[in-house]
């Protein structure tokens, strides 16, 4: 029995070996763990070439609401995170005392009409004594003193009244725009300060728009030529992977400015169709247009090889080619290159396998005044 196992053990071994052999010949094997690939192939995709800016997102529209008058937080009915709605009730201060004010300020503008109304009754009496000369002419401007006198008073009154009633409107904040609360550092029942006073006031809650964010970005000066207002550029979230939102470029800083000893240009990036899982403070990475082609015969970057002609002193690029078991030198010319890939416009056609190493060695002179005059008939061909 045990003799059995070790032939059947055997004969395994031996066809997985004969297998694995022939796999090899034929090419069909995977490359080890740690093998070099030292050939790639010719294919057609899409070149994008970008340059990569960084910013912080923040709210498009962001507001520190404080009083405008002194008081008591009396009612606030919004906490951190709750969305809000336009005109809706934010904050609202303790009034007592402002609400006796104009209780007393409409009494007295109620006694000062009753004395405008009297003074002109003396008024209109001492005009007509004064045409019937039954009364002295000093006797009828002193009762036309009083009665402008009764209407300056009157107008005062009602001049302190609409002071009163417009601070007693100034105790209800609403919300200037659709918006939700980002902090509130006040409670119900502390003293704030209003924002006529020589601190500002007091911030008692920060609020903002979320459905509009926007990137503000810091773009090295040798990038900002390529950027222009009202380009679409790309935006992805560090926080959120995978996640990618598409942003137009509002405004551009006319002046340079220095950050992390970097000399760049503000600009400021809005973005578009903004989910819930972007919100204000997150990093943001900013993917800058430079050139793209679409559906293009590419050439790996590390396939293309580049010289100087020392007769011209032009750069000249070539790649190397297998043909059959050898390799031939093939000039070719490149377009639109990103940071893997180089737009072959002419020299190559999709499917040629080609070299990630440098042949001129291995081929020697000959085997590169070959691949020049190949290269010269391949590019006179149509792509």
């Amino acid at each position: 029995m045990k003799i059995l196992i070790v032939i059947l053990l055997c004969g395994t071994l031996g066809a997985g070996g004969w297998y694995y052999s022939q796999r090899q010949q034929r090419g069909g094997g995977a490359p080890q763990a740690g093998s070099k690939v030292d050939t790639a192939v010719i294919e057609t995709r899409n070149i994008k070439f970008s340059i990569n800016a960084a910013g912080d997102i923040t709210p498009a529209e962001q507001v520190s609401v404080r009083p405008e008058v002194n008081g008591k937080i009396e009612v606030l009915p919004v906490d951190v995170g709750d969305r809000v709605k336009l005109g809706q009730l934010l904050f609202k201060l303790d009034d007592r005392e402002l609400q006796t004010q104009r209780q007393q300020e409409e009494k007295n503008v109620e006694r000062s009409r009753l004395q405008l109304g009297q003074a002109e009754r003396d008024f209109q009496r001492a005009k007509q004594l004064f045409e019937g000369k039954l009364i002295s002419q000093e006797l009828f401007e002193d009762s036309r003193t009083k009665y402008d006198l009764a209407k300056n008073e009157l107008a005062l009154r009602e001049k302190s009244l609409d002071l009163i009633v417009e601070r007693l409107r100034k105790t209800e904040v609403m919300a200037p725009f659709d918006a939700t609360i980002l902090t509130r550092p006040i409670s119900v029942g502390q003293a704030v300060s209003g924002s006529g006073g020589f601190n500002a006031g007091t911030e008692v809650l920060t609020i903002a728009n979320l459905n509009d964010l926007i990137v503000n970005a810091h773009i090295n000066q040798a990038d900002v030529t390529r950027l222009h207002v009202d380009q679409q550029v790309e935006v992805t979230v560090e926080a959120v992977s995978g996640l990618k939102v598409m942003g137009k470029v509002e405004r551009i800083a006319p002046q340079s400015t220095l950050k992390n000893n970097i000399r760049g240009f503000a600009a400021r990036i809005l973005l578009k169709d903004v989910g819930n899982q972007i919100r204000p403070g997150m990093s943001a990475n900013i993917a800058i247009p430079v050139s793209s082609a679409e559906n293009v015969v590419a050439a790996p970057l590390a396939a293309v090889f580049t010289e100087t002609n020392p007769a011209t002193r032009e750069i000249e690029r070539h790649v190397w080619v297998r043909k059959d078991e050898s390799w031939e030198r093939r000039s070719i010319k490149i377009g639109v290159t990103d940071y893997f890939f180089a737009e072959v416009t002419s020299g190559l056609q999709a499917g040629e396998v080609v070299s990630l190493e440098d042949r001129s060695k291995e081929m020697g002179t000959g085997g590169a005044t070959n691949g020049v005059k190949v290269a010269a008939q391949s590019a006179s061909r149509p792509r």
